[in-house]
């Protein structure tokens, strides 16, 4: 059965709620959080956590789902990368939770995001500062002891982690190894609940872009967590060659399958914006693109513009593909990387284009333009990296092992 790239209804009303929430709420303050990186934007958390949440018409029909998350995040990302971010949900914590934890796992740290009380926030910390793309050399490590686990290594680059860490209700999503001589087959996930002794919140990274946005980085003294928080099955035999089995990283990874056609998703949001603005001042300076020329004809600006739309374009089309196979349960790995490869080289060129068709105004802080530009670089290195991504696109492709093509 082939796969609809036709949104449905819901889908429309959804992209029009989230546009409308991007456009009245997130744009307004975009360029105020950008300059104050570390201040916590509390109208737009406030806002969401009263207002946002559930208020979009989001009635899951056939081959909506996990698109409309996709078009939750283009949205608001195109209102503002840094401040979605910044809103308060489950995050990369959540999606791991989602794809690797059981029934009650699900139940005991995600309904927290559905009730009331105060704002909270989901994280997941996977690199160290010896461990960035290759996850299978963590070397955060976790002893068991007893009925529990304990927890001692330091990671970095935890995105929402200062909220996960610190405010109730929040937890952070740690990989660490039982076994380093076992390689991926000793990685596990942990939940660790904030306010974990043990768990300490070292500081928050300056960035080039998406300043709104929380980057933290965590160490982990004698942190004790209850078994039951070993995120999925718990059986798990310690210091052996097979500990858990490769399933327990096999799980960990399959994150990264839901999580990177979001964060394409975010890329497709920052890349309109600023396809969108240029289009607006082209119009202003009725300046037509004219579609209908031949290549031979058309001025080196209309070629410039129509590639852009082809590139995001291309990019959309791919994240919704690898979403609808989420929706029907349909390995997706391949077209997740496809996904995230594409949209994070397509927002880099857009967002860098832009800038240059705008000329001095482009640069200048005037516009959110360079601020769009900035943004852009993270959506080609987290969630891995450019080249991770290629490496793992050629891997499915050839049925390679990942010794192979390093």
């Amino acid at each position: 059965m082939p796969i609809s790239f036709d949104l449905t209804e819901n889908a429309r009303l959804a992209q029009q709620h989230f546009h409308r929430m991007a456009l009245e709420q997130m744009r307004p303050i975009s360029r105020k959080y950008d300059e104050q990186e570390h201040d916590l934007p509390r109208e737009w958390v406030e806002w969401y956590w009263k207002h946002g949440r559930g208020s979009a018409p989001l009635r899951d029909g056939p081959g909506d789902g996990f698109v409309q998350v996709c078009i939750q995040a283009e949205e608001l990302c195109w209102g503002d990368a840094g401040l979605y971010l910044r809103t308060p949900f489950a995050g990369l914590g959540g999606s791991a939770v989602a794809a690797a934890g059981t029934k009650e796992q699900k139940a005991r740290f995600l309904s927290v995001f559905q009730g009331d009380g105060q704002p909270v926030w989901g994280a997941m910390a996977i690199t160290e500062p010896q461990a960035g793309s290759d996850s299978a050399a963590i070397q955060t490590t976790a002893e068991r002891d007893g009925d529990a686990w304990v927890l001692n290594g330091t990671k970095i680059f935890c995105t929402g982690g200062e909220g996960a860490s610190s405010v109730e209700g929040g937890f952070v999503v740690v990989w660490a190894t039982l076994d380093k001589s076992a390689g991926r087959a000793g990685i596990k996930a942990f939940v660790v609940p904030s306010g974990t002794p043990g768990m300490t919140l070292v500081g928050v990274e300056d960035k080039l872009g998406i300043r709104a946005s929380d980057t933290a980085t965590l160490r982990f003294e004698g942190c004790r967590i209850p078994q039951e928080n070993l995120l999925g099955r718990a059986e798990v035999k310690k210091k052996s060659s097979k500990a858990g089995g490769d399933k327990g990283f096999k799980g960990a990874m399959a994150t990264f399958d839901a999580s990177r056609p979001i964060v394409a998703a975010m890329a497709v949001g920052v890349g309109r914006a600023a396809l969108d603005f240029v289009h607006e001042e082209l119009e202003r300076q009725q300046i037509e693109v004219r579609y209908d020329a031949p290549p031979t004809r058309q001025t080196a600006l209309e070629r410039d513009v129509l590639e852009m739309e082809a590139e995001l374009q291309a990019a959309r089309l791919l994240t919704w593909r690898a979403a609808a196979m989420m929706n029907r349960g349909k390995p997706n790995s391949l077209e997740a990387s496809m996904a995230k490869a594409k949209a994070g080289l397509a927002v880099t060129r857009i967002t860098q284009k832009a800038v240059e068709l705008l000329g001095p105004e482009g640069y200048s802080r005037k516009l959110l333009v360079e601020k769009w530009m900035r943004d852009a670089k993270i959506n080609d290195i987290y969630e891995g990296t450019q080249q991770i991504n290629q490496l793992i696109v050629a891997r499915r492709i050839l049925d390679y092992p990942s010794s192979m093509l390093r």
